[in-house]
């Protein structure tokens, strides 16, 4: 049986995730470049990609598919069927394909390809390229322990994956999906607040972000519930507690659950 190294990666798409993902792949060695076959519908994009790694650029989707033993999905979800329908005809039906399209669900994709193709619906997030993504994942009909042991193999090769049931999918879109967005207005926040009290902004920025690494360390790493890790930073009558009493006033914690809703939501209705 092949090695994951020894298989070929189809991908369509080259954009944002795509690039994540496949930069991460060869930075992690998962994936050699010579292995990685790239088409997107804006040629540049898949050339440039291809330049900067030393995979392969093809000039139609087929011929990026043909023969492969991965196929990534990383096309925006309105083209997904569409750009699957241009590889059916020549994608093997032992061939794994990923999707990582925000709302297709696993039927839609499977009715898409040959019959007994196996299919994992996933939901990764862009910090993969720094090996820092979060990917959850669901197995289609005729995905085995085997398909979901190399999508597990991939996705942990640039962060943390963990598998769900296909129902709590829209719900990791609007969490982990959308979170680092979410994030980055948390960290260009407390930059601001940084500099209105008087820090430099490239000082203030470092600072905002490295605290924001560290804490989500300080979670992964110890185990210790959110609550138990807060209440060790807050001494009574100290600063954080009065800055805390700020958060809590301003309504964070219920804008931040609010917006992971939203977008849930949203990932729902783009499926429909």
């Amino acid at each position: 049986m092949e090695t994951l190294a020894q298989q070929k990666l189809a991908v369509l798409g080259a954009g944002k995730m795509g690039g994540a993902l496949v930069r991460g792949w060869i930075a992690a060695g998962v994936l050699p470049a010579r292995s990685i076959c790239l088409f997107d519908t804006h040629h540049a994009a898949a050339e440039t990609l291809a330049v900067e790694t030393g995979a392969t650029a093809a000039g139609t989707a087929a011929e990026a598919a043909e023969n492969a033993d991965l196929l990534l999905v990383s096309v925006k979800p309105h083209v997904v069927l569409e750009s699957l329908a241009a590889v059916k005809s020549v994608l093997p039906s032992s061939c794994l394909v990923l999707s990582v399209a925000a709302g297709i669900v696993l039927t839609t994709l499977e009715e898409a390809v040959s019959p007994g193709t196996p299919v994992i619906r996933t939901m990764p997030n862009t910090p993969a390229l720094v090996g820092a993504g979060a990917t959850a994942f669901c197995r289609g009909t005729h995905a085995d322990d085997t398909h979901a042991a190399t999508a597990r193999t991939l996705f942990e090769a640039v962060g943390r994956a963990v598998e769900v049931e296909e129902r709590l999918m829209d719900s990791v879109t609007g969490l982990s999906g959308s979170g680092p967005a979410y994030i980055y207005l948390i960290i260009e926040a407390l930059a601001d607040g940084g500099v209105r009290a008087g820090l430099p902004r490239d000082v203030a920025r470092t600072l905002a972000a490295q605290t924001a690494l560290g804490a989500a360390a300080m979670v992964l790493e110890t185990g210790e519930h959110t609550a138990v890790l807060k209440d060790a930073v807050t001494t009574p009558g100290g600063t954080t507690i009065a800055g805390l009493a700020v958060l809590e006033e301003a309504g964070l914690r219920g804008t931040l659950i609010n917006a992971v809703r939203a977008a849930a939501e949203r990932a729902r209705d783009m499926g429909k």
